[in-house]
């Protein structure tokens, strides 16, 4: 596996992170202890060295089994981990949210579960709608004075929003807002108009979350198979359901079978091709090792004009209006 710095950071990242949403059953969909760890051994031989977890997964089991399959092999690893709901479904309100308490009890008990002294790379999961920007990023350089974290970043929040926390500790020289987490695929192209702009003119390092739509870009679920659609609640998932969706199916497909490769794999190297770090979620060894050959796939650009084009939003530049971020 290739590896990049990320964003105006000294870290060299694989070009795959490895997500862990699906290590444990908590959530009554995921991989045992014994399959999670096998997936992370694959991956670390594989090069990859980029691992990212939340308090949240499979409530708290995710950094569980973390914490207990790094032992020996931590620095390894940049190990990001995010917070804002909390580890078990009935969390108080006091430890949920974006607040500096919230923030402390979180990396606290984070830490705790990961067998660790400091996360490298902590997420804010997503805006609560109700904690102002400049306590997010006071809290953020709190940790970081304390030795708790080494590098702060944001999940799922908006450009508007990312931008003024990076301005906000910039200008108060507080720890820099290094990196940026959202939801990029084939069937989720929005951010292409406003989020990674901002990255890119802020120097943010781009993570990636679901690059197969929660697999609808497999066809998988043309052929009667469930995964996403309805584990997890059916969340994380986006459906085939219009005609351009149909079309851009189509044509990974088209793709996979011109490159004698697979369709999770088109989807994936397409995903890498905007600068990215895509997370990929296996829940087993077999996806594992699917999803991997993405890094070794190199797709020809009609082939990747095709894919944009078929699943081009209404009114997106054309991508040679675009930069990559790196």
């Amino acid at each position: 596996m290739d590896y990049k710095t990320f964003g105006r950071t000294g870290l060299q990242l694989s070009t795959l992170a490895l997500g862990t949403g699906n290590f444990g059953t908590g959530w009554g969909y995921g991989a045992d202890p014994e399959s999670a760890i096998a997936i992370l051994d694959v991956y670390a031989a594989a090069g990859g060295n980029f691992i990212d977890s939340a308090d949240v997964y499979q409530f708290g089991q995710s950094e569980e089994i973390l914490g207990k399959a790094l032992e020996g092999r931590r620095e390894d690893f940049v190990l990001a981990t995010k917070f804002t709901n909390g580890a078990s479904p009935d969390a108080n309100r006091l430890v949920t949210g974006n607040s500096r308490k919230a923030m402390l009890a979180s990396v606290e008990a984070s830490m705790r579960r990961l067998k660790t002294d400091r996360i490298d790379l902590y997420w804010v999961h997503h805006p609560d709608g109700l904690t102002p920007m400049e306590e997010i990023v006071r809290g953020l350089d709190d940790l970081a004075r304390a030795g708790k974290i080494l590098y702060a970043g944001l999940s799922n929040f908006p450009a508007w929003r990312l931008a003024h926390g990076a301005t906000l500790a910039e200008l108060t020289r507080a720890v820099p807002i290094a990196a940026a987490q959202f939801e990029h695929s084939l069937v989720h192209r929005e951010p292409e108009a406003s989020l990674f702009p901002a990255c890119e003119a802020l120097g943010i390092g781009v993570v990636t979350w679901s690059p197969l739509g929660g697999g609808v870009l497999t066809g998988k679920y043309r052929k009667g198979e469930t995964g996403r659609a309805e584990g997890l609640g059916g969340r994380v998932f986006q459906a085939e359901n219009s005609a351009q969706r149909t079309a851009t199916i189509d044509a990974v497909l088209q793709v996979a079978e011109e490159t004698g490769s697979s369709a999770d794999r088109v989807a994936i190297a397409w995903a890498m091709t905007h600068g990215a770090a895509p997370i990929i979620g296996p829940r087993s060894l077999a996806q594992l090792e699917s999803n991997l050959g993405a890094a070794a796939l190199t797709l020809s650009a009609g082939q990747i004009a095709r894919l944009d084009a078929a699943s081009a939003p209404a009114g997106a530049p054309p991508r040679a209006t675009m930069r990559a971020v790196a």
